[in-house]
Order: C-alpha cells, then sequence, then structure tokens
C-alpha cells in the first residue's frame, strides 16, 4: 500500500470542515461545453427512467416480473445519478467548489447504497430470467407478485446498514495536508488520498465490501446467463431461440457496461490508480452508462417498443 509519509504525523493534523471539488477545473474554458453536455444527458436519463416507469405501470402487458423490475431499476438510475450530476452542474457554473464534511461524506453514502441496490437489483433481473427461460412452466408459480415485492425490497434495504458503517469508518480517519479532492464527486479513491497516518485496514475493507457488492453479484449474473445461454441453445426453433435472446440481451447489455467499469474502478490494484482514470471512470458508471441503459431497455426490447408507440400518440394528442 501507498506511504502515507508525506503527511504531518497523526497527532499534528488539523481537522478539515470542508473539501474543494476540483472536478474539471483544469480545462476552464471547457466549463461551459461540459455543462451543457452533463446537463443534456441528464435531462436524457431523467426522461428515458420516467417514460419507462410510466409505460410499466399503466400498460397492462408490462405487468409482468420482468418489468416490475425494470421499473425499479430505472427509478433507481433517476436516484443514482441525481446523487452527483446536480452538484457537478451547480460547480461547473461557479467558482466556489467547496463542500462541507457532512455533505461529502451523505453524497459518498448515497453514492455507495445506490450503486450496491443496482448491482443487486441487476441480479435479481437477471433470476427472472433464469427462471423465465430455464423453468417456463413454473415460472407464474415461482416468480409470484409477493416474491417479487420482497426481492425488490430486499435490493432497496440490504446496502443501507452495512454502507452507514463503512462511510462512518472512512471519515473516522484523520484528514490532514491539502483539503482538494482531486474529483467531480466524493468517491472512495480521492478521499482516501486525503487521509493521514495508515489506511490499509480501510483498503481491505474497500476490497472485501467490493467483492460481497459488485463481484459475488456479478459472478451470479454470470451462472445464470450460462444457464440462460445453454437452455436457449437447445429450444427446437430458430423464432423461440430469437425470442429468448430479445429478452435477455439489453440486460445482458447493461450488466456488462456496469459491473465492467465498476469492477475495474474498485479492485484494480492500487499502484495503477491515475486521477484521469479515476475519472474517467467514474463517469462513465455514474453518469454515461445510466444514459444509455433506458436507450437500450427502449430499442432491444419489443414489448417496450410496443408499449410506447401506444403511449406516446396519447401523450402528445394531450
Amino acid at each position: 500500500m501507498e506511504s502515507k509519509g508525506q503527511y504531518p504525523p497523526r497527532g499534528n493534523h488539523t481537522t478539515l470542515m470542508d473539501f474543494i471539488l476540483l472536478g474539471f477545473s483544469d480545462v476552464p474554458d471547457l466549463q461551459e461545453f461540459l455543462f451543457g453536455v452533463f446537463l443534456i444527458i441528464y435531462v436524457i436519463i431523467l426522461m428515458g427512467n420516467s417514460l419507462i416507469i410510466i409505460i410499466t405501470q399503466i400498460d397492462p402487458s408490462l405487468r409482468t416480473p420482468m418489468y416490475f423490475f425494470l421499473g425499479n431499476f430505472s427509478s433507481l438510475e433517476i436516484c443514482y445519478v441525481s446523487v452527483t450530476v446536480p452538484r457537478l452542474l451547480t460547480d461547473l457554473c461557479r467558482q466556489s467548489r467547496s463542500i462541507s464534511f457532512l455533505a461529502c461524506a451523505t453524497q459518498m453514502y448515497f453514492f455507495l447504497v445506490f450503486g450496491a441496490t443496482e448491482c443487486f437489483i441487476l441480479t435479481a433481473m437477471a433470476y427472472d430470467r433464469y427462471v423465465a427461460i430455464c423453468n417456463p412452466l413454473l415460472y407464474p408459480l415461482i416468480m409470484n407478485s409477493r416474491l417479487c415485492i420482497q426481492l425488490a425490497a430486499g435490493c432497496w434495504i440490504t446496502g443501507i446498514p452495512v454502507h452507514i458503517g463503512f462511510t462512518y469508518l472512512i471519515f473516522s480517519l484523520p484528514f490532514c495536508g491539502s483539503n482538494q479532492l482531486n474529483h467531480f464527486f466524493c468517491d472512495i479513491p480521492p478521499i482516501l488520498k486525503l487521509a493521514c497516518g495508515d489506511t490499509f485496514t480501510i483498503e481491505i475493507l474497500v476490497y472485501t465490501v467490493a467483492v460481497l457488492v459488485v463481484t459475488i453479484p456479478f459472478m451470479l449474473i454470470l451462472g445464470s446467463y450460462v444457464k440462460i445461454i445453454s437452455t436457449i441453445l437447445k429450444l427446437p426453433s430458430a423464432a423461440g431461440r430469437a425470442k429468448a435472446f430479445s429478452t435477455c440481451s439489453s440486460h445482458l447489455v447493461v450488466v456488462t457496461l456496469f459491473f465492467g467499469s465498476g469492477i475495474i474502478s474498485y479492485l484494480r490494484p492500487k499502484s495503477s490508480h491515475s486521477t484521469g482514470m479515476d475519472k474517467f471512470l467514474s463517469l462513465f458508471y455514474s453518469i454515461v452508462t445510466p444514459m444509455f441503459n433506458p436507450i437500450i431497455y427502449c430499442l432491444r426490447n419489443k414489448d417496450v417498443l410496443v408499449a410506447l408507440k401506444k403511449f406516446l400518440p396519447k401523450w402528445i394528442v394531450i
């Protein structure tokens, strides 16, 4: 682990009252351009996911477990990006980019909770597809409304107590030296760079939580899709195989984008961390991927496309 010898001794540290989010201040000429880009992305995310939530609620043909979880996922995406993007947009418009110690801890907590919830909901969605394709006759019995509600509630709640303790431990570290956070939100790697003393225990805890929250769900999803693909390839008709693949492909693309960037960000060796790469990966899994999700689910899913065609003309007339 990286030595912290460049900082003052632990006993001499001064308590930080706030941090300065440097964000993209290293490119001052691009502030207005970046504001426009991130604002457009944010609006796309809000509108796209809101549309999915509405059509999964009002269209009777979409009142199935698959679209119940998709509605939950879209609600989560709105919460997830709203933790970071409004603050980023505000910072791009002003000179002072300070964030209080408490506000920084709160932002990190909600970002981690919603990130963990996303991992769990994507896993629940994979399980739903596994039951639908590998056990189609038992699907209505297994994926009943009670189980769906229990799975969704578990996904939303499980990360809350874990990340309360986790965030408390991180912000209980002594901070000294610079209060400049070279990032656009309060993420774990840049916060740990500002901590004094030995952060080895916290870094081991970060890897442990990342394995539990990211790696294990990812492996469960991969295992589900191995079974799913094996079952699909055994279907006798080409039409049946195509239909089965179409119900899974959008979910698989989203899983690859989200988990791929998340695993690289939190589980790669600390020696390979760089400020530029950390910002790029954070942009990818916290802003760019959520922008693609509603597009992927709308364009690659025939049921959603049909529901949209029925809904949009009515909405336009209104």
